[in-house]
């Protein structure tokens, strides 16, 4: 995981007002990685890998893809995900959730400050993508 430390210590250098970036096994809920500007608790930590988790494969979004299956004839079982990406406006922060594509099963969040420009954070995560997933 040293690698995918460091990856992810690299994307956070290249995204704007990046301040935290997590890499979730959604499968297991589990944080395989994760590096921010200030410390955190690690229940914290771990709370926000399972929302990661939930957010992605919680029962409503099951429902609607399942839902989006079946609208395209595709069959029940398909593994195939209809949200790739979320991003999540707070009150103070930028969330950008992104599925990876070489492996769907694992989500990457960056949390950027509220200022900086959508447009640029989500191309430069999106640019950020490849490099993690070659250092999981």
């Amino acid at each position: 995981m040293a690698n995918l430390d460091q990856a992810i210590q690299t994307a956070i250098g290249a995204i704007p007002e990046c301040l935290a970036a997590g890499y979730v096994d959604v499968s297991s809920g589990m944080l395989l990685s994760v590096k921010t500007i200030d410390s955190h608790p690690r229940e914290v930590l771990d709370l926000v890998a399972a929302a990661t988790s939930d957010i992605f494969q919680g029962p409503n979004v099951s429902m609607i893809e399942q839902l989006f299956r079946k609208a395209r004839g595709l069959p029940p079982d398909a593994n195939h995900h209809y949200f790739q990406e979320i991003i999540v406006n707070s009150e103070n922060l930028l969330h950008i959730f992104m599925r990876g594509k070489r492996y769907p099963d694992y989500i990457v969040c960056f949390v950027c400050r509220k200022s900086a420009n959508l447009g640029m954070a989500l191309t430069k995560a999106r640019m950020q993508l490849p490099m993690l997933e070659e250092n999981v």
